[in-house]
C-alpha cells in the first residue's frame, strides 16, 4: 500500500510516517518503479501496536528500542516481553492512582450536588 493509504488507514499523517521511519520506528518499506513506498499489509498491525504502547505512556524512545529488538529477531523475545511487562506494570500504576482520582471527583461532585440542594431548600 501506498504511504497515502497507510496515512488514511492508521489516521497518522504523510509527515509522522517518514518521520516514524527515519527514528526505526517503521521499517524502510520497499520502493515500486516510480521509487514510492509500497508498504506491506502487516505495517497496519505495527503502527497499531506502537500507537497503543504510545496511548499507554510509553515513551518514544522506548518504543524506538522495542522497534529495534523486534528487528533483531527471536532473540530478543524474553527482552521484548521483559519491556512488555514492566510498562504493563506502569501502567496498572496509572490505572489505580487515575481510579483513586475519579473516586476523589465522584465524592467532590455529590458534595457539591449536595450543597446546592440544601441551597436550593433553604432558598425556597
Amino acid at each position: 500500500m501506498k504511504i497515502g493509504e497507510l496515512a488514511r488507514k492508521t489516521g497518522l499523517s504523510i509527515d509522522t510516517l517518514r518521520f516514524y521511519e527515519k527514528i526505526g520506528l517503521i521499517d524502510r518499506p520497499a520502493r515500486d518503479g516510480a521509487g514510492r513506498r509500497d508498504y506491506a499489509p502487516e505495517v497496519l498491525d505495527w503502527v497499531a501496536f506502537l500507537d497503543r504502547l504510545n496511548a499507554t505512556g510509553m515513551k518514544q524512545a522506548g518504543r524506538i528500542r522495542y522497534a529495534d529488538l523486534r528487528r533483531q529477531g527471536a532473540d530478543t523475545l524474553a527482552e521484548r516481553r521483559e519491556m512488555i511487562e514492566a510498562h504493563r506494570a506502569e501502567v496498572v500504576t496509572r490505572i489505580a492512582m487515575l481510579t483513586e482520582s475519579l473516586d476523589l471527583l465522584d465524592a467532590k461532585i455529590a458534595t457539591y450536588r449536595e450543597m446546592e440542594e440544601d441551597h436550593d431548600r433553604h432558598a425556597s
